[in-house]
């Protein structure tokens, strides 16, 4: 049965309202806060960057994270595997995590990914799916030696690599260049082709910024 309007006035205050809602885009795209040169972020650090995705993608995203950022770990836990699945395993995005630790906590757990090698991020990924079993435990140190027995490392390798004083400086030697030279202040930022995007990053803004730098290459 057609709808009924019971006078003229509520048919075209109807029909307003419905233009004003086709006019309304169903997702806005995140912002840029900024944008700094690809020759500058791609610039050789203190460590090597672990690269994930073909390194011919046309679109790039380095993310700068901590250890103990409830937030990093919110986008490891439920965004970054459909970053993965749809974008960097299907060759279309180059994705790098390099460290930003906040506190002492976080550069342990870092030093202790970087010792893994190759299999560096899958240790990240696994300190992040656990982080409230360490990063917010009652022994946080006794917590993390705990999560990383999964990778591996006994205590006596975990005691040595936090006596590293090398590593240890190499990884807060990233995190200053960062904040010297590319104005990271806080975590999680992404930086996508050049563009800085800082805080909270879902599925559905990935999925418009991707399409917009593909789009334009």
């Amino acid at each position: 049965m057609p709808l009924a309007f019971s006078t003229r006035r509520d048919f075209l205050l109807m029909a307003a309202a419905c233009a004003l809602f086709a006019a309304t885009p169903a997702y806005a795209e995140k912002s840029p806060a900024g944008k700094v040169s690809v020759e500058e972020l791609m610039a050789p650090d203190a460590l090597p960057d672990v690269v994930e995705g073909s390194a011919n993608a046309p679109v790039t995203i380095v993310e700068y994270a901590s250890m103990t950022c409830s937030h990093c770990a919110a986008f490891h836990r439920d965004v970054y595997p459909e970053l993965k699945k749809n974008y960097i395993d299907t060759g279309k995005v180059k994705f790098i995590l390099r460290e930003f630790p906040l506190d002492p906590l976080a550069t342990a757990a870092f030093m202790l990914a970087r010792q893994l090698g190759d299999k560096r991020d899958a240790a990240v990924d696994l300190l992040f799916s656990q982080q409230k079993n360490w990063a917010f435990a009652d022994k946080p140190l006794d917590g993390l030696a705990n999560v990383l027995k999964q990778t591996g490392i006994g205590q006596e390798k975990f005691e040595a690599v936090l006596k590293d004083q090398a590593l240890y400086d190499n990884v807060n030697k990233v995190r200053n260049r960062a904040a010297e030279k590319l104005g990271v202040n806080s975590t999680p930022t992404f930086f996508i082709n050049g563009d800085k995007y800082t805080g909270e990053m879902t599925v559905a803004d990935l999925d418009q910024i991707i399409a917009s730098k593909s789009a334009a290459k």
